[in-house]
């Protein structure tokens, strides 16, 4: 990977037109931002080739797919030394229905965001998975009634 630059206005208004549609063409970006679309190709693969583009993914709907319990774990450890946060992220990056977890400052080591079918799946997930991990001493969960704001993209 290259070393990054600085980022100019043009850069910035690719990424912002990126983040709200990645399939843009190099063609459909140049119009956006008054360049030929080579030129704004060859953006798009430096901006990549930089690291300021990580990935494009596609993101799905949770209540089609039937995930309709959206919620968020504080998980605090029983003890906080490299093994036990190493052992707790190894569960962490095999659950599926964890789709993103953060250390944290203050009271709570961990929060998950979890995605679950039902009330009982998320009960199943926190008593048979999460509590029972030898180096969890606890979990508060939270349980998203309406979200106001879908993920949005990162401010350029």
């Amino acid at each position: 990977m290259k070393a990054p630059h600085m980022l100019d206005i043009v850069d910035q208004k690719l990424l912002s037109a990126l983040q709200k549609d990645a399939h843009l063409t190099a063609q459909q970006l140049g119009e956006i931002l008054n360049l030929s679309a080579s030129q704004a190709g060859r953006r798009r693969q430096r901006l990549e080739a930089e690291g300021y583009i990580r990935s494009y993914e596609a993101r799905l709907d949770p209540d089609k797919l039937g995930l309709s319990v959206q919620g968020f774990v504080q998980v605090h450890l029983e003890s906080h030394g490299p093994e036990q946060s190493e052992r707790f992220a190894r569960l962490v990056r095999t659950r599926p229905e964890i789709t993103s977890a953060w250390t944290m400052t203050g009271e709570a080591d961990y929060l998950l965001r979890v995605f679950c079918a039902d009330l009982p799946a998320l009960n199943r997930l926190l008593h048979e998975i999460l509590l029972p991990h030898p180096t969890v001493s606890r979990v508060q969960s939270q349980i998203v009634m309406a979200q106001l704001k879908s993920d949005g993209p990162l401010p350029t």
